[in-house]
């Protein structure tokens, strides 16, 4: 038997335990062509909890009454595929459980001798990857101008602002805590850094860009965005990532109309996913290990042990709990 997660409502605002269940079910058989997985590590990832909504977006939304899914580093513990052998580490979109059984075709196999099993689902995995193309190729930073990042400590703005400044630019992360603030600053090399719980965040972006804006870098959207409009600079970059702070919103969120600004200063505000680069995740992989192995790009992760404490890991990414790429631990992996 083993353990699964399922959705069992779609969630009002904020999620809650209600809006889960966990069941104990059998463990299925592997069939010709497939693996049995048994899960190591599950990522939980703010962008779920769209998916637990019953509305058209970039990717189809979770049922109800059926397992969540999402990035999974697993252990193959049975085989009938000639591609993997029994011990091999995969990289796949799996469920919330214990073990799941996989088509050969839907995952990959990792090394864990270059880089730990964990970074295949942070620093070089979707998170890494993320940060890569979204500043690369929509931000397109250059030497000398101000990237400005929100979520700054999170698993995907941590890796935008090293990047950035390998690229050479001033860099300023907006997060929520005093220790994630020194995070950035003497951890990640971040040139200012503002806690937007503590701070005017309009008075301090305008104290640590002089020069204004060039690239905004937007995991959060809100107020904090509101704040940065005003110091973009001509020919402005903002790559969309995220707005987690409408997330758990019940209502519209409704703000200032950015559509002036970008007018004026002749700004580029695009959104995008991880998906659009899908042909081009081997360029990001490559350039993040090689900036990973020179030690120029650091990653923090917050692993939760044990696979009771899912549910719980996941909502604590809506309090700012993680610093970095928040992660369940589920088992060990077999030598």
């Amino acid at each position: 038997m083993q353990k699964q997660i399922l959705l069992k409502n779609r969630p009002e605002g904020t999620p809650t335990h209600n809006d889960f269940e966990v069941v104990n079910v059998p463990i299925a058989k592997s069939e010709a062509g497939e693996v049995l997985i048994k899960t190591v590590y599950i990522s939980v990832d703010p962008y779920l909890r769209g998916r637990m909504n019953d509305a058209k977006s970039y990717i189809p939304p979770f049922q109800l009454n059926e397992v969540l899914t999402s990035g999974v580093v697993g252990q193959v513990v049975e085989s009938k595929s000639s591609f993997f052998e029994k011990g091999d580490l995969v990289l796949g979109a799996l469920g919330w459980q214990e073990y799941s059984i996989a088509n050969e075709k839907s995952v990959r196999k990792i090394d864990h001798t270059i880089a730990p099993a964990s970074t295949y689902l942070s620093v070089l995995g979707m998170t890494g990857l993320t940060a890569y193309f979204g500043l690369l190729d929509i931000g397109k930073p250059k030497a000398d101008e101000t990237v400005v990042v929100s979520g700054a400590a999170g698993a995907v703005g941590s890796i935008v602002g090293q990047i950035a400044k390998i690229k050479g630019a001033y860099v300023v992360g907006i997060a929520g805590s005093d220790e994630k603030v020194k995070f950035l600053l003497d951890e990640l090399g971040f040139d200012e850094a503002i806690n937007y719980k503590t701070q005017n965040v309009k008075e301090a972006l305008k104290e640590a860009c002089p020069k204004g804006i060039d690239v905004y870098f937007e995991n959060v959207g809100g107020e904090i965005s509101d704040a940065i409009f005003p110091l973009l600079n001509n020919f402005a970059r903002i790559p969309v990532c995220g707005a987690i702070s409408s997330y758990n919103n019940e209502q519209v969120d409704v703000g200032p109309r950015v559509q002036g600004y970008l007018i004026k200063t002749s700004s580029l505000m695009q959104g995008f996913t991880i998906g659009n680069y899908s042909s081009r995740y081997s360029e990001g992989a490559k350039d993040l290990a090689t900036w990973l192995q020179e030690g120029k790009l650091k990653y923090e992760e917050t692993i939760t042990e044990g696979f009771d404490q899912t549910i719980d890991a996941f909502l604590a990414l809506f309090e700012g709990a993680n610093i970095g790429k928040s992660l369940v631990k589920v088992s060990n992996i077999e030598k």
